[in-house]
């Protein structure tokens, strides 16, 4: 389909009582053809399912409860380094670069935006504040589709950022049409064949190739007999990077290797593989499977990963599994309007 069709199509499924209706379909439209996604109605109601969800369509989504939460990490950070809380704020009552003082910009916060910027601020200006710790940014996600901003700077180094950039993208990711197309990036560009598209959503929350990492935990526990946790993580990660520590995903290997004629360090090779396409096609994911279907069972490719979400914004017990359903309901209402 050409872009002009696609954008009648786009503007069809878009919910018709959301502000900028417009504006909306250009950045989605624009994400698409940036990202070299097809044209379609199932891959434009799984954006558009995530930002509703996530922010509701509000471009800076506004998050109650925000300058509590930015204190309280101002806070902690101020507890690490042995620092009065009160010295903290005594300092903060300096001017900022926008005129204000960071103690009025702090208690007025209402988006991720106005945070992330507070924070990037303190941080070029703790020397002057006499602020005697570090002041790093901990804002991680943000934006429309809640963006991860490791993400996006990644993809950045890989694909380079369409758009004209006025300062870093993290900043980008919290502007719509940044945080749309980093957004449809991590949502729908990387290889995996689901035979729902709700796996997909529980990918987006939980990290690609979590469902089908989960149903190989699922087959692995079935032919191992060991407890093992349906997250989507094969390995034990400490800060992002894989861990010698045996995960509970290699113990249970451990225990088969003879039925799997493995050996551990060929198990490891395997497993390092699990964020990658590629591990469906290796040797471990296949002799698994097929000792879990020994007995003529067929097992899931895919499995809603069992995580429970953890956020300053979290005020109740929410799990991968709920998010995915919701973002679920949402699609089929978004595929509803096409006819």
């Amino acid at each position: 389909m050409t872009e002009a069709q696609a954008r009648t199509l786009l503007l069809q499924l878009l919910p018709s009582r959301i502000s900028d209706r417009n504006g909306w379909a250009d950045d989605i439209l624009s994400a698409f053809t940036h990202l070299r996604i097809p044209y379609t109605a199932e891959y434009f109601c799984a954006a558009n399912s995530i930002i509703e969800q996530e922010s509701t369509w509000q471009g800076d989504p506004t998050v109650p409860g925000l300058p509590d939460i930015a204190w309280k990490k101002i806070g902690e950070k101020a507890w690490e380094k042995h620092v009065p809380l009160i010295a903290v704020k005594t300092a903060l009552l300096k001017t900022s670069p926008d005129g204000r003082s960071y103690k009025e910009r702090i208690d007025t916060l209402r988006t991720e935006r106005e945070m992330n910027s507070i924070f990037e601020d303190l941080s070029a200006d703790a020397a002057r504040l006499g602020l005697p710790l570090s002041m790093s940014n901990p804002i991680h996600t943000g934006g429309p589709m809640q963006v991860s901003v490791a993400f996006a700077e990644a993809h950045a180094r890989t694909t380079p950022y369409p758009y004209p950039l006025k300062s870093t993208i993290r900043d980008a990711v919290f502007t719509r049409r940044g945080g749309v197309y980093f957004g449809v990036a991590i949502l729908l560009q990387y290889p995996m064949q689901y035979s729902d598209m709700l796996y997909r959503f529980a990918d987006y929350n939980a990290g690609r190739y979590a469902s089908r990492n989960a149903a190989f935990q699922s087959a692995l526990a079935r032919v191992s007999g060991k407890k093992v946790a349906l997250d989507g993580d094969l390995l034990a990660y400490v800060n992002g990077t894989a861990s010698k520590t045996p995960s509970d995903v290699e113990q249970a290997l451990f225990a088969i290797e003879g039925k799997l004629g493995m050996g551990r360090d060929a198990i490891r090779r395997d497993l390092l593989t699990e964020k990658t396409i590629g591990f469906g096609q290796t040797q471990l994911y296949r002799k698994v499977f097929a000792l879990a279907e020994a007995n003529g069972r067929t097992m899931p490719r895919a499995v809603l990963p069992n995580i429970e979400l953890v956020s300053p914004k979290i005020t109740r017990k929410l799990t991968t599994a709920w998010f995915a359903k919701r973002v679920e309901g949402r699609y089929q209402t978004c595929m509803a309007r096409g006819g």
